[in-house]
């Protein structure tokens, strides 16, 4: 990694502190009513141990809703990629599915099984982030140039022989472009179950309570913590797209 590539983003939370904090000064808005980032710091002193375990317990929650979404997007991808008639028959069901307002699923699946907040987090992380990758997918598949099959066909090529070297090499990117949406989602969804549960751990929860205790601080101190969290987890698929799709790359 170029050293471009890591001071640019470090300047630029720097610049977007810089002005959080200059707005709140010039506003002169109290703590109550907007924290600024010098308030934040004696929040991280005061929580840092439950930001700590409540932080993990987002995290891994947020990861494994994001597997299960890449594992059922890629094989709801794969059949309506390779099949004009599944592609028609569930594309608007997956859009009417997705248009639903995932805050209004939430107390439902709250509901339907209370006491299993574990899994209620995992199910809506996985629920709200599954549709990008799988229509990606699908759109990359469905896409594919007839020629390429025609050529490996006319070569005794078999199917999956077409699948591995000419049509997953091409949905790589579109791949890697809606797992970095996906990734912002699966955060979404699983601090939407956090806050709504009466069950709910992680960071969601102590943003809650922060509300409860009208502490801004905290709650902004909360939101700065999802943010760091989603930025890890998106360079980390960042870092996988170099690694298998790095040839896509045409920037300059």
């Amino acid at each position: 990694m170029k050293a471009r590539q890591i001071y640019v983003p470090i300047l630029a939370v720097i610049v977007f502190l810089v002005l959080w904090e200059a707005l709140v000064w010039v506003m002169g808005w109290p703590n109550y009513k907007m924290a600024s980032p010098s308030d934040l710091i004696p929040a991280y002193e005061k929580y840092w141990d439950l930001f700590l375990v409540m932080g993990w317990q987002t995290l891994w929650r947020t990861v494994v809703g994001l597997l299960l979404a890449v594992v059922f997007g890629i094989a709801l991808g794969m059949v309506m990629g390779f099949s004009r008639v599944m592609r028609d028959a569930l594309y608007p069901l997956l859009v009417g599915f997705n248009a639903v307002p995932k805050a209004t699923v939430v107390p439902i699946v709250a509901l339907m099984f209370v006491g299993a907040h574990d899994f209620n987090t995992v199910l809506i992380a996985f629920m709200i982030s599954f549709f990008p990758i799988a229509v990606s997918v699908s759109i990359g598949l469905s896409t594919l140039e007839p020629e390429y099959r025609d050529i490996l066909r006319s070569l005794g090529a078999s199917q999956s022989t077409i699948f591995w070297k000419i049509a997953l090499p091409k949905t790589l990117p579109e791949f890697f472009g809606a797992l970095k949406v996906s990734v912002t989602l699966a955060f979404i969804g699983t601090n939407l179950m956090e806050i709504v549960s009466p069950h709910g751990r992680g960071l969601g929860a102590l943003f809650d309570s922060g509300k409860t205790n009208s502490d801004y601080p905290l709650m902004f101190a909360v939101l700065i913590a999802l943010a760091f969290l989603g930025i890890v987890l998106y360079y980390v698929v960042v870092a996988l797209e170099k690694i298998f799709a790095g040839w896509a790359d045409r920037t300059t």
